[in-house]
This record gives C-alpha cells, sequence and structure tokens, in this order.
C-alpha cells in the first residue's frame, strides 16, 4: 500500500469515527447526488435490474400499475400525462405505448438520455417528451395536461415548504379538473427505531470497485423525518463519500391538508394499491386529487 493512499485511509477512517452523533438534516438538500455522472450510471443500473424494486419496480409490477393508474385517472388516447421524477422513463413510455402524450422530467441526466432513447428505441419519441429539469423549478406550459403522477415516494424527498411550492407548481400546469396521483410512504409502516448496517461489495450503486459501505438511520419523531446517513470508503484508493437521504413522512390527514393549501380538491386515500401485487404494496398509500 502506497503511503498516499495509506494516509488517505487513515484520514477517512477519522472522518467516520469522528462524524457527528446525529446527522444534520437535508444536509445535501437531503438527497442523493442525482447529477454527478458516476453515482447517476450506477444508479440507472440499479433502474434497469429487474431482479429487484429498489430503485424502480419489477416490470411485472409495474404494468399492473400502469394499467390501474390508466383507469383510475380515466386517461384515453390522447391524454396528456405529466411524470414528475420520471427515472429512465419506464412509466411514461408505457402511457405513451396506450396512447397517451407523456412529458417527463427528472433531475438526473443519465437517467434522462435513457428515457429518451428509451421513447425511440420503441418507437414512441413522437409521443414522449423527457427533460431534464429540478421540479422544484418546474418549467412547464400552465394548464396544459390532463393527470400529473409522482411516483415511490419522491414528494417526501424535499422539506415540507419546498414540497408545498412544489404542488403549487404542479396545480398551475394541469387543466382545470386535471388530476394527480401522488404516492407517498405510509407512516403507520415505517420502521422509526434508529439503525445502522454495514457491507463490503466491488460493484453496485455505492461504487464499482471494492469498497466498504456503513449506513445509518436516524428518525425525528417530532418532525416525522426519516433521515439515512451513508459513508463509503474506497478500498482502492482510500477515498471517503458521504451521502444522505431524508423521507419526510405524512398523516394521511396531514397531506390532505397540504393538498388542499396547494389548490386540489379533497383527496381519495388508498391504502396498499387496491391490492395490486407488489411486493411492497402495504408500505404505501396513493392519494388521488384534483386541481379545483
Amino acid at each position: 500500500m502506497t503511503t498516499a493512499r495509506s494516509t488517505r485511509l487513515l484520514e477517512s477512517l477519522q472522518k467516520i469515527y469522528r462524524r457527528p452523533t446525529r446527522p444534520d438534516e437535508w444536509k445535501f438538500d437531503g438527497n442523493l447526488p442525482w447529477t454527478d455522472p458516476e453515482f447517476g450510471a450506477r444508479m440507472l443500473q440499479e433502474h434497469l435490474d429487474d431482479t429487484h424494486g429498489a430503485a424502480s419496480r419489477v416490470a411485472r409490477e409495474r404494468l399492473q400499475q400502469i394499467k390501474w393508474i390508466w383507469n383510475r385517472l380515466h386517461l384515453q388516447d390522447g391524454s396528456r400525462v405529466l411524470d414528475i421524477t420520471c427515472g429512465p422513463g419506464l412509466y411514461g413510455v408505457e402511457f405513451a405505448r396506450l396512447g397517451a402524450t407523456v412529458s417527463g422530467v427528472d433531475f438526473a441526466p443519465t437517467s434522462i438520455r435513457y428515457a429518451q432513447e428509451l421513447a425511440r428505441r420503441e418507437g414512441l419519441a413522437h409521443l414522449c417528451d423527457f427533460q431534464q429539469q429540478d421540479i422544484r423549478d418546474l418549467d412547464l406550459p400552465e394548464k396544459h395536461f390532463d393527470a400529473a403522477i409522482l411516483l415511490y415516494g419522491q414528494f417526501g424527498v424535499f422539506p415540507k415548504p419546498v414540497a408545498a411550492t412544489i404542488l403549487e407548481k404542479v396545480v398551475r400546469v394541469l387543466k382545470p379538473g386535471g388530476s394527480l396521483l401522488l404516492e407517498m410512504l405510509d407512516p403507520a409502516a415505517i420502521d422509526k427505531t434508529d439503525s445502522n448496517w454495514w457491507f463490503t461489495d466491488d460493484s453496485g450503486i455505492w461504487g464499482d470497485r471494492p469498497f466498504l459501505h456503513l449506513g445509518e438511520r436516524f428518525w425525528n419523531e417530532e418532525e416525522k423525518l426519516s433521515t439515512e446517513r451513508f459513508h463509503t470508503l474506497d478500498l482502492e484508493t482510500g477515498t471517503l463519500q458521504e451521502m444522505q437521504l431524508n423521507d419526510q413522512l405524512y398523516e394521511p390527514s396531514a397531506l390532505a391538508a397540504v393538498l388542499r393549501q396547494a389548490g386540489f380538491s379533497e383527496p381519495e386515500i388508498v391504502h396498499g394499491w387496491d391490492g395490486l401485487e407488489l411486493y411492497d404494496a402495504s408500505e404505501w398509500i396513493v392519494y388521488l386529487t384534483q386541481r379545483d
């Protein structure tokens, strides 16, 4: 082991040892580094891995959801659908296959490029418009969409004031009477105990060469906020990367109030995806609402 590598390794271990007992909530914007090219490429592979649902649900489950959403939002040929945090377009392209005109926005350039390529490959590019956008600065035509979807709890990765502003932007781009489907974690199903874990590997979302990964989860009962802090130590270079992910949970009555304040109707609240055969269906609540 070189002297430089040994020094970096020692410094990295000292940083882990000296880390604060509890992390600063919403550090790094409370989210993963989606715009980092290397991290984005690794995350894309997780999205496309159909052996698990850690990043995107597996194809069989997605198709169930898409059929259910299509029916519950009364979509039809020519409906304009906005997929917020669309990832690599796995939902959006399928909605286009059913005849919708789809716009998708996502923070991650790697995912957006893949979504655009997927639409072209499937002969659906004329029905799909995937754009890299930060949804906090959503920039789309007003009163344009018949429906919007925001899946897999992504609304919860923003602090409450920011999330409320996002909803106000979504209201503006929906037609009067336009629908929103919002999927959020059920706070009753969440493990609220502090915990930690570690593992080693040589590939995956946390790295593409040998690494040691250390994870910690913290629960703030007053704020109903989960904070996960990750330290990944590159064993070849000795360098350390810290990441963080926050999940802001909402009691159903509280989220209903936020939706009403933003300009939506009283939501219909659906637990467990209405009995769809999803491996984690019991962990989720779907909110169905309309622009007033």
